[in-house]
């Protein structure tokens, strides 16, 4: 037995048995607020919660925090979690390299840096060196770097910094040679990419109106498409296509390989179907071609063989088909389909090498193949196990080809592959202090309510008797077509090592089956994910995996609805909860930054049918006076400007009132943070040690 398994076994023969003690909350003012939706008055007491700055708001949240915090410090293994979770993040991780020019942009982070380094070196053999270092921008490590968009030749970086977890982006442009950078800025930028022109002169993004609200609330709306010229003002770039005639149309842009055309993939919200036009950009006064505008599917351009487009699309296929469609005869009777629907969901394909190397998934489980241009099938990619392929990175005229590959307990790893030889090798791999020999992965399959099969992954010590005695922590999304496959998290490590089992079901509402599987967890019929979820810890507990007092659920964002929704309707199902940046309120969530986005997903309060099943269960609005609900720890952040943080301000207070036991309802409010992505590698350890320190408690481990 190693040193820190040792330690952790002497500690918890050493945690006494833990009395139930009435836990005293912030007082929270209930205002009365009550709005008319249809005919149906809905109170809305801690509406002043939603005023983010407000100083009300702020001594609240710093009331919760010292009660939290007073509570998470009194657990013994807490210092124990956060050593061992430093312990194994501390490894060398890189992100997947792409080449332009004769150059390799790599990310990698040496361990514990707050923020991973942006590097390059010259050709494959070369010295790599730092390019830009996020964590020299501020002294917490709360900027991060985001969006990144390299010339064609290698010689200027885009990159994007956001500060404290915020969606808001600020743009600069550096030179790869001298490593310095333009002296322009650009800002206000949300949800956009940036496309170079092939001679390098600028670059293609998206901006929208700077706010005149609260820049972290304030919904966003009429993003417009800019042209930027290298050197200039961000005052002076080109507006290249608006529409305000419908101010809720978002704009993507890329280049064609051979920098003749501009695509502009148009966007509305969340929903997956889309819409495609281009401009030739030969010729500089000419139109924005209208391409796709039936918004009937979704199109992801893959590229183009001159005035051949080739895209991925699920127009009469949900789980994805591969098309051509040549634009001077773009009637739909010309279109060829190049690689038909399957059984297996396509996720993406990329043109690399004259070449199409597909990334599918089977049951929720990788398949990389590859295809020549007319779609005929030459090769499949062997892959190390069940696992994920989270990346491919190739150029249409290069045949050395990158992948990430990763699982439950394989950490990501890059892999080179030459598509001309069909060779594979290793790139980088991580080496992390984890004997991951002494753990399985396998796949289930369980029954919902309405009987549909639903897949999910158990993660366990080899050999591990099915008495009703485990600890298990069940994690879930079920939404906006986003399939969970496995992945590596350092994080969820110590929970295998504390002796818990880690499960992933994987829910209606997601990918995982293609777009029939999403739209079976959308809109009106998403009760199916909770019922679906709920059967999955039914299935844990029937299969002798668990029982109610040691199964833990937990999600984020969507996957803190899920969290949320099922706790109010079986609270006596789980023996915790983690609600993490939840969508709670399911009647005020489109009235907030880009919460509106997302009413393909979820209907809108505003029409009446979509009004009943929202409010049907909305976690905020279906919580039941002095019933007992699990020791529950909702966790956001101050910063989150994509789920505002009043969704989890407003579920806590209603759930701290509503408590009809002494289970403790805690909220944990991370400052300078925002939805999830860029937070500072400390911060996560710290947070991830709370999360698993409350449930070691609440679960009695």
């Amino acid at each position: 037995m190693r040193p820190h398994v040792c330690f952790l076994a002497a500690a918890l023969l050493l945690v006494p048995t833990l009395q139930a003690q009435e836990i005293v909350y912030p007082e929270t003012p209930r205002v009365p607020v009550v709005d008319d939706y249809h005919g149906v008055p809905v109170p809305d007491p801690y509406r002043w919660l939603e005023n983010l700055d407000g100083e009300q708001t702020r001594r609240w949240i710093e009331a919760q925090n010292a009660l939290t915090f007073a509570y998470l410090d009194s657990i013994p293994q807490r210092d124990w979690i956060r050593q061992r979770l430093t312990e194994l993040w501390n490894y060398p991780r890189y992100g997947l390299p792409q080449k332009e020019g004769s150059r390799y942009f790599f990310s990698k982070n040496d361990g514990l840096q707050n923020q991973s380094v942006l590097y390059v070196q010259e050709g494959r053999e070369g010295t790599p060196r730092v390019l830009i270092d996020p964590n020299t921008f501020s002294e917490d490590g709360t900027v991060a770097l985001t969006t990144l968009a390299i010339s064609r030749d290698g010689r200027y970086v885009v990159y994007g910094l956001s500060e404290a977890g915020s969606d808001w982006r600020t743009f600069r442009i550096r030179d790869v040679e001298t490593g310095e950078d333009f002296p322009e800025t650009l800002r206000w930028i949300k949800f956009s990419g940036a496309a170079w022109m092939p001679d390098h002169s600028g670059f293609f993004y998206s901006r929208y109106p700077r706010p005149t609200d609260d820049t972290l609330a304030a919904a966003n709306r009429n993003q417009k498409l800019y042209f930027h010229r290298l050197g200039t003002d961000q005052s002076e770039d080109v507006l290249i296509y608006e529409r305000p005639d419908d101010p809720e149309l978002g704009f993507g842009a890329e280049v064609t390989h051979d920098g003749r055309y501009l695509i502009i993939n148009v966007w509305k919200g969340t929903d997956t179907r889309n819409r495609v036009y281009y401009k030739d950009l030969s010729q500089p006064d000419g139109p924005v071609v209208r391409l796709l505008d039936d918004f009937d599917a979704s199109y992801e351009f893959v590229g183009n063989t001159g005035t051949t487009f080739y895209f991925l699309t699920n127009l009469d296929a949900p789980n994805g088909r591969l098309i051509a469609i040549d634009i001077t005869r773009p009637e739909r009777a010309s279109w060829r389909t190049l690689i038909p629907e399957s059984e297996a969901v396509l996720q993406s394909v990329t043109l690399a090498g004259g070449r199409f190397v597909v990334r599918a998934l089977e049951d929720v489980k990788a398949r990389l193949t590859v295809h020549a241009l007319d779609g005929t099938p030459l090769d499949t990619i062997a892959l190390p196990t069940i696992g994920s392929v989270s990346g491919v990175s190739g150029r249409p005229d290069d045949p050395e080809l990158f992948f990430s590959f990763t699982s439950f307990i394989y950490p990501t790893t890059i892999f080179r592959h030459d598509l001309e030889t069909g060779t594979t090798e290793v790139f980088h791999a991580p080496e992390i202090d984890f004997d991951a020999s002494r753990y399985e992965v396998r796949q289930v399959f369980y029954r919902s309510k309405d009987g549909t099969r639903v897949p999910m992954f158990l993660v366990h010590r080899k050999g591990l008797v099915r008495d009703g005695s485990h600890p298990v922590y069940l994690y879930g999304y079920g939404g906006f077509n986003i399939s969970l496959t496995p992945s590596f998290n350092p994080s969820n490590l110590v929970w295998l090592e504390l002796g818990g089992i880690y499960a992933v079901a994987n829910l209606r509402g997601g990918g995982e089956y293609g777009e029939a599987w999403h739209r079976a967890g959308m809109l009106e019929n998403k009760q199916n994910v909770f019922d679906d979820f709920i059967a999955a810890a039914e299935y844990l507990i029937r299969e002798g995996y668990t029982s109610p007092k040691r199964l833990a659920i937990g999600g984020a964002s969507n996957g803190g609805l899920l969290t949320g929704a099922v706790l109010t309707q079986r609270p006596e199902l789980f023996g915790a909860v983690i609600v993490q940046v939840g969508v709670l309120d399911m009647l005020r969530y489109h009235r907030f930054t880009i919460g509106w986005a997302w009413v393909p997903e979820y209907g809108s309060p505003d029409n009446p049918e979509h009004f009943r099943f929202l409010y049907a269960y909305s976690p905020l609005h279906n919580v039941r006076l002095h019933r007992c609900y699990p020791p529950t720890l909702i966790m956001t952040a101050d910063h989150d400007d994509r789920v505002v943080p009043a969704h989890s301000y407003k579920f806590a207070a209603t759930l701290q009132r509503a408590q009809g036991c002494t289970h403790p309802i805690l909220l944990r409010v991370e400052t300078r943070a925002g939805h999830g992505g860029g937070i500072p590698t400390q911060k996560r350890i710290e947070m991830e040690a709370d999360k698993w320190a409350f449930l070691v408690r609440a679960l009695g481990m």
